[in-house]
């Protein structure tokens, strides 16, 4: 019967060795798509960061033209 509890053990073992590496394998996939989310996170993020700074420009050039525009109205008002 030694022979069969052999058997059992070696299979027992090999069992627990596929089910590490499957456990292994599913982390490192785990990781790698936590890394990818992170990062399409911080690009998005960023893109965020660049519209809002391109419409404050595009806001303070529209209030510098009107600004202009009056002034060249009272200057004009006034000659």
């Amino acid at each position: 019967m030694s022979l069969i509890d052999d058997a059992k053990d070696f299979a027992k073992q090999a069992g627990s060795k596929v089910a590490d590496t499957a456990r292994d394998i599913k982390d490192k996939a785990t990781d790698k798509a936590s890394d990818l989310v992170d990062k399409a996170g911080d690009a998005l993020d960023e893109a965020k960061a660049k519209a809002d700074v391109a419409k404050a420009e595009a806001v303070k050039k529209a209030t510098e033209v009107k600004n202009d525009a009056k002034e060249a109205l009272h200057e004009n008002a006034e000659n």
